[in-house]
């Protein structure tokens, strides 16, 4: 089972929000080796007609609802309306799409972007005389993405590319160590609109996340409450009577106050089909 299943017989052993005081149950300091984040910046910019030129690309699809028959032949169902079949019969008989070249037109679906790694370069960290601990930080930020598109044949492609952002913005820097700090970033990309526009690229409208975060490995003390209790694993089941046996066997008591009844002027105020007059706290 996980740690927050209702199953779990040992709730106060497993990471989780914290009833009463939080220094009870610390048993020990504990050393260990993270990323230490010393500073960090978020900026979120549409780009409009970003120019992307796919590097690679695969088949997704054939367009033809596995169309191959083990007949010899192409057994297309073209169902998509390509009037024009199987192409040569390139999905085989085993019914895997083999990748062959699209046929223009090209029309674009989607994309959107495919880790959330980004890649910096050409990276100049210039610190500041007149502000301590910060620094210039500029670079060009390559965010790796997915584009989903088309053919003539409705046969769907998957391609690989790159959207480059330039930043440049300030950061809090640590001092020199023998340990050195780096600068990475996190991107997240996802495209409004975009078209097909030959030799291999496509102009879209692209909305972009970057995170830029200035990180050191470090070995850190924090305080700890002991290993964690890591419970069996709960096996997934569609039984019907599942939810129905986790109910409580009998009725919960009421919330309304019995303190507050009369013998005159019965009536519910709590809503729960309760009678006289009592009401909820």
């Amino acid at each position: 089972m996980s740690f927050y299943s209702y199953k779990n017989a040992q709730p106060a052993c497993c990471p989780g929000t914290i009833n009463g005081n939080a220094l009870d149950g610390l048993q020990e300091k504990v050393c260990v080796q993270v990323k230490r984040v010393y500073d960090s910046a978020l900026q979120q910019q549409q780009i409009d007609n970003a120019i992307v030129t796919i590097t690679s690309f695969a088949q997704v699809s054939s367009g033809c609802n596995n169309g191959c028959s083990c007949n010899g032949g192409c057994g297309c169902g073209n169902a998509c309306g390509c009037g024009n079949g199987c192409s040569s019969c390139s999905d085989g008989c085993d019914g895997v799409a083999q990748t062959t070249a699209p046929v223009p037109p090209i029309t674009f679906e989607s994309c959107r972007s495919s880790t959330t790694e980004a890649v910096l370069r050409n990276l100049n960290v210039e610190r500041l005389c007149d502000r301590p601990c910060f620094a210039r930080v500029r670079a060009t930020v390559d965010v790796p993405i997915d584009i989903l598109f088309t053919d003539s044949r409705c046969v769907e492609y998957i391609g690989k590319g790159v959207v480059s952002v330039n930043r440049d913005v300030l950061l809090s820097i640590p001092d020199e160590s023998i340990v050195p700090y780096c600068l990475e970033a996190m991107a997240s990309a996802i495209c409004v609109s975009g078209c097909y526009i030959g030799n291999n690229q496509f102009k879209m409208t692209i909305c972009v996340t970057i995170i830029l975060k200035v990180l050191a490995d470090v070995e850190i003390l924090i305080p700890s409450y002991g290993f964690c209790t890591i419970p069996p694993a709960e096996e997934f089941s569609d039984s019907v009577c599942e939810e129905f046996f986790s109910l409580p066997l009998f009725p919960q008591s009421s919330l309304c106050n019995d303190g507050t009844v009369t013998a005159s002027g019965l009536r519910c105020t709590c809503g729960s089909g309760c009678s006289g007059g009592r009401t909820c706290r």
